[in-house]
């Protein structure tokens, strides 16, 4: 979970959080560290039901300082004083609180309620945006017109990354409101657009042919699975032999990879077979032959490295170290000057589809959308050509036929 490190800020974090908690019956119990034969512990005392109780928060290797080990003790303090105070809960930092939410709903160890995508965005969020901001308030001082002023701050960001932001902090509150730490959500009164600032990149098909024919077979096979299928990157990564079903030309799409761990993909339609066209099938055969991971359990793109050892075939590329070593030099070797990333080509082939005239139901199965209104939204931009040919249907309709 990511947190605010800093011991200074911490402390006066406590700080405010203990004169909020005087003022609400929130008991702050002691910390105390305990010397044991196994090693020094931290022990926290406090009073339940009339009685003292004392119990091991842990060992002084897990929490090399008392602040940390007073930021544990926080998650335990909530449910102690639950019942005896519930006024209190307006009076915990927001850092508590999301601490709290994270031990709850996106715990690291379990991605049976969220992927592993999900958590890993979401924790990135907390970590370098939400906290530093917000977490040394008291979740009852923050107002919507505050986070909503913060956010159209953040230049940096797209309005995409802003409304994540805006929804993870509410889906927080929501989180205190079921815990009986607040009555009201005040992120629901936040106003934050997802519309897009800046158009998305894509390439044409002569950008597309120039880069395949620079490129290895291996990365070759991967761009154009990707160009040609709009395959998330996680998706794409995340293929194993096993998944290839050569008979009937088409791809299960069983998991997506995220910094080398295998979760679950993003949404239930992303989970529909991926077509393969016969070139695709062509060039999929082909490294197949090539590589030597060929158990259906190996990845098709298995990491060759020395360092993978026992998991050879067992664990993935990293996709930016392709997409850095191999496939941004083979584009600028044949002239192609476009940023590059993953999603490019997804992009770039939900442009394509929309220039040949395909009817929104069909991008939007082909990309595995969970609904059409993202599919038009985020993906249907017109290339240049496919604007001025219906442009040009329109205004020779103002004419009769041979008049200028």
């Amino acid at each position: 979970m990511g947190t605010v490190s800093d011991t200074n800020v911490l402390a006066a974090s406590s700080g405010l959080l203990e004169a909020a908690l005087a003022r609400s019956r929130y008991q702050r119990g002691t910390l105390t560290r305990a010397p044991r034969k196994s090693g020094d512990v931290w022990e926290y005392r406090f009073r339940e039901n009339g009685a003292g109780r004392t119990i091991v928060v842990g060992t002084t290797s897990q929490f090399r300082s008392e602040t940390a080990a007073w930021r544990a003790v926080e998650l335990v303090r909530l449910n102690i004083n639950k019942r005896s105070a519930p006024g209190a809960g307006p009076a915990m930092t927001f850092q508590v609180l999301a601490d709290h939410y994270g031990q709850h709903e996106m715990p690291m160890d379990n991605h049976e309620r969220k992927a592993f995508s999900t958590k890993d965005t979401n924790y990135g969020y907390l970590r370098k945006w939400i906290l530093p901001r917000w977490g040394l308030l008291r979740i009852a001082e923050i107002t919507p017109i505050a986070v909503e002023e913060w956010l159209r701050g953040l230049d940096v960001l797209a309005e995409g990354s802003k409304a994540k932001i805006r929804n993870l902090m509410s889906a927080i509150y929501r989180h205190a409101q079921r815990h009986g730490f607040m009555d009201s959500n005040p992120i629901q009164l936040v106003r934050q657009g997802s519309k897009r600032r800046k158009t998305p990149v894509v390439l044409d098909v002569a950008e597309i042919h120039a880069l395949l024919s620079a490129l290895r077979l291996r990365e070759r096979t991967m761009v154009l699975l990707d160009a040609g299928s709009g395959i998330r990157r996680g998706e794409l990564f995340g293929i194993k032999w096993g998944d290839v079903d050569f008979m009937e030309q088409q791809v299960l799409i069983r998991r997506s990879i995220v910094k080398q761990i295998a979760g679950k993909v993003k949404t239930e339609a992303s989970e529909k077979p991926m077509p393969l066209d016969d070139y695709m099938t062509t060039d999929l055969l082909a490294w197949f032959a090539l590589t030597p991971y060929k158990d259906p359990d190996h990845y098709v793109f298995a990491t060759d490295s020395n360092r993978a050892g026992e998991k050879r075939g067992k664990q993935p590329c990293w996709p930016n170290k392709v997409m850095d070593y191999w496939i941004k030099p083979a584009a600028r070797s044949v002239g192609i000057t476009k940023p590059l990333g993953w999603h490019t080509f997804r992009h770039t082939f939900a442009t394509l589809l929309k220039a040949n005239g395909e009817d929104v139901k069909t991008v939007q199965e082909l990309l595995r959308h969970a609904s059409s209104r993202v599919t038009l939204d985020l993906y249907a931009q017109a290339l240049t050509p496919a604007k001025r040919d219906a442009q040009s249907r329109v205004v020779k309709a103002f004419f009769p036929q041979g008049s200028a």
